[in-house]
C-alpha cells in the first residue's frame, strides 16, 4: 500500500513539474533567466542585468510592465544569447547570502532565499528511504511557504499525506507540505516566502508533524543541503 501511495504521489509531482511557469510559457532553466522575487519590478530587474525594462518585456511577451508576479521566470538576456551567465549568478547569489547550495547546485537553487517552513524539532531526516524531513510541533502552529512561488496542489486526494500542499518555485523546484490540519492557500495562488499557508496537524498521521520535501525535476533532494542552518 505504501508503494502504491508513493507511486501516485510521484505521478502527481511529475505532472506538476511539467506544468508551465506563472508567465504561461514552458519553464526555462539555467543562465539567462531570473525568478521574480518579492519587491522586484521590471525596472529593478533591468538594472540588475543591465538591460532595458522594455527589452525584458519584449523578450517575455509582457503586455503590462507592472504585471509580473513573484515566482515568475523571466528571460533577462536576448533570445539566443549565451551571455548573462556570470552576471546572473553573481547578482542572484549576492542577494541571497544565507543559502548554501546542495552538492549538485543549479541556478534556481542559489537564486532562492529559503527559510524553514515551521518551528519545531526535526524528528526524521532525509535519507535514501526517507524522501523528506519531519518536524514535530503543536497542532495549529503556522506552516509557512519556504520560498515564494505558486500553489500547484492543495487538497487531500493522496492517501497517506493528509492535507497536502505543493508549491512550485521555479521550472524545476517544488516544495511539499503534508499532514496539515488546515490548508490556508488555494491552488493557483501566488504565495510569498514566509507567508502562512497551513496549520500543522496530524491528518493521515498518528502524531502532529509537518512532513516536508524539496524536489528538483521531480526528484527529492535534502533540504539541509540548501537551507540556512538552524
Amino acid at each position: 500500500m505504501q508503494k502504491i501511495r508513493l507511486a501516485v504521489f510521484g505521478v502527481l509531482i511529475a505532472m506538476i513539474a511539467a506544468c508551465s511557469t506563472p508567465n504561461g510559457g514552458t519553464a526555462p532553466a539555467g543562465p539567462g533567466y531570473y525568478t521574480v522575487q518579492k519587491g522586484d519590478t521590471l525596472y529593478s530587474i533591468g538594472r540588475k542585468f543591465n538591460q532595458s525594462h522594455r527589452s525584458i518585456a519584449s523578450w517575455n511577451k509582457l503586455a503590462d510592465a507592472n504585471g509580473i508576479e513573484v515566482g515568475q521566470v523571466l528571460r533577462v538576456v536576448p533570445p539566443g544569447s549565451a551571455g548573462g551567465n556570470a552576471t546572473e549568478t553573481k547578482t542572484r547569489a549576492a542577494s541571497t547570502p544565507s543559502v548554501t547550495p546542495s552538492s549538485s547546485p543549479k541556478v534556481e537553487e542559489t537564486g532562492i532565499d529559503w527559510i524553514w517552513p515551521t518551528d519545531g524539532v526535526k524528528t526524521a531526516s532525509f535519507s535514501a528511504k526517507k524522501k523528506g524531513i519531519e518536524i514535530a510541533g503543536q497542532s495549529g502552529q503556522p506552516v509557512l511557504a519556504a520560498a515564494s512561488g505558486k500553489v500547484m496542489y492543495a487538497g487531500s486526494g493522496i492517501r497517506g499525506y493528509g492535507n497536502l500542499l505543493i508549491i512550485k518555485h521555479t521550472g524545476s523546484l517544488l516544495s511539499v507540505y503534508a499532514h496539515n490540519k488546515v490548508i490556508l492557500a488555494k491552488e493557483g495562488q501566488m504565495v510569498s516566502k514566509g507567508q502562512q499557508i497551513a496549520e500543522m496537524g496530524k491528518s493521515d498521521s498518528s502524531t502532529v508533524k509537518l512532513y516536508f520535501e524539496i524536489r528538483r525535476d521531480g526528484k527529492p533532494i535534502d533540504p539541509a543541503g540548501i537551507f540556512p542552518g538552524r
